[in-house]
């Protein structure tokens, strides 16, 4: 169905209207924060957010390149923007439409041949050009890896808009990637990795702790590969967070097995506002899969990190991802995935039937597995990841633990936060309740949340 531009929205003369922008975000916590900074960009310029498509006059969709027919879905999407901006148009109203991101990084000019309503198209390390690409005057396409550091160009966030966005916040501390599994676009459309340095990243954090952020995911297609220039990593990265005022909870993600080091682990016990959750893709269990994928790590390397961050940490939780149907996988490889999967038993998961991604080893292989195959394996597999996250979370009844409330819930009194194990938690609770850590014990567990109640709330800046 299309969407129209309401005529009456035009009583106000267009050089008297303030600028709006749209942004939408697909795919990875890196690209919601990318989304936000994008945004930061327009509201320097004069912009102020909206999430009304019809009355933006500049209209951004960051892209993500990982997911299934991630071009046609964006493709579908410029369909509708091009009818919004051609009513715009019909009303005297001008829209600038970017695409940005992964698959604008992989598809460059291929974007304005087949949508020629786009004016720009910029890679993830080029965003900061934004204005300037803007300004243009003609379609530009800006897909270069730049040499420049493009956290240096960005504006800081505003108090207010770091207030409308909650109590959370993700840094970005680390980009690109230099596996290259068989899979994965991400080192050709993110490039090398590549690490911020720790004093730029503790400041960022700090403004946002000013502004009124308390729970801090570090994010990175590699997080834990973070290596900055005076030779810190993860570990040390996030008990100097820990110290900042006004944090108060600290995650990361998303780790690879090959770089979980022991400091890592070891920050679990020693950091007390690290959660103790751990999202550690292994993809698959089988070794032979595993080795097809250029993986670099086994069955047995990957359950020995388990084994070793529970004998630090008991309580800690795990995620992974999980890829089903990889070409060549046969009955024997999928029953060592679930046989992985009961030895661990996962908190919560994600799992995805194998779709080949042009340009990668894997879209190349002969031996590509039966759509329908797929569909069975992944059936499989979600019911049994399923099955072990309600088990996590019906365990959880009768624990006491911290939650930061961000938002209120649909009843009245009632406000919803987030678990140490990343569990929706809802609580009544007063509404100052809301950017401090609270201390609730789960009374019930409902399909996709915790019921609970509140025990005491400590101010953030005592815990």
């Amino acid at each position: 169905m299309s969407i129209r531009v309401s005529p009456s929205a035009e009583a106000t003369p267009a050089e008297a209207r303030e600028k709006r922008v749209f942004v939408k975000s697909f795919g990875c916590q890196m690209n919601v924060y990318d989304s936000q900074r994008m945004t930061d960009i327009a509201l320097k310029e004069g912009y102020r957010e909206t999430a009304d498509i019809a009355d933006a006059d500049l209209v951004v969709f960051n892209t993500c390149h990982i997911r299934e027919r991630a071009s046609e879905k964006l493709y579908s999407e410029l369909g509708k923007a091009r009818e919004i901006k051609q009513d715009r148009a019909a009303l005297g109203r001008s829209t600038q439409l970017v695409v940005a991101g992964c698959v604008a990084q992989a598809e460059g000019n291929e974007i304005l041949r087949r949508q020629n309503a786009v004016d720009v198209v910029v890679g993830p390390q080029n965003y900061h050009r934004l204005p300037d690409l803007l300004r243009a005057g003609r379609a530009v396409v800006d897909t270069d890896f730049g040499l420049d550091d493009k956290f240096d160009a960005l504006p800081a966030p505003s108090r207010q808009a770091v207030r409308a966005r909650g109590v959370s916040a993700f840094v970005t501390v680390q980009e690109g990637c230099d596996k290259f599994c068989a899979f994965c676009v991400v080192p050709y459309t993110r490039g090398a990795e590549a690490s911020r340095p720790a004093g730029k990243i503790l400041a960022e954090i700090a403004r946002l702790a000013e502004a009124g952020a308390r729970e801090f995911t570090l994010i990175g297609q590699n997080v834990n590969a973070y290596r900055d220039g005076e030779g810190e990593v993860l570990a040390g990265l996030l008990a100097a967070a820990a110290r900042l005022p006004g944090v108060v909870r600290l995650r990361y993600s998303t780790s690879h097995p090959n770089d979980m080091d022991e400091a890592l682990i070891e920050a679990h016990v020693d950091n007390p506002k690290l959660a103790p959750y751990l999202h550690l893709p292994v993809q698959s269990g089988s070794d032979r899969i595993l080795k097809a994928m250029n993986r670099r790590h086994d069955a047995a390397a990957y359950l020995d990190i388990v084994a070793r961050a529970r004998r630090a940490r008991p309580d800690i939780a795990l995620s992974s991802d999980f890829i089903v149907g990889f070409p060549g996988e046969t009955e024997v490889d999928f029953e060592a995935t679930l046989s992985l999967v009961r030895q661990v038993g996962f908190a919560s998961a994600f799992a995805f039937k194998y779709s080949s991604r042009p340009g990668t080893p894997a879209a190349e292989a002969g031996d590509q597995v039966p759509a329908h195959v797929k569909e069975e394996r992944l059936k499989r597999l979600q019911e049994l990841l399923e099955g072990q996250r309600q088990a996590f979370n019906r365990a959880t009844i009768g624990a006491r633990f911290g939650v930061i409330f961000d938002k209120t819930g649909r009843h009245p009194g009632q406000l919803i936060g987030r678990s140490p194990y990343m569990q929706a938690v809802f609580a009544d609770a007063p509404p100052d309740a809301i950017g401090r850590m609270s201390q609730v014990e789960v009374i019930d567990v409902r399909p996709n949340s915790l019921k609970g109640r509140l025990v005491e709330a400590q101010q953030s800046e005592e815990t």
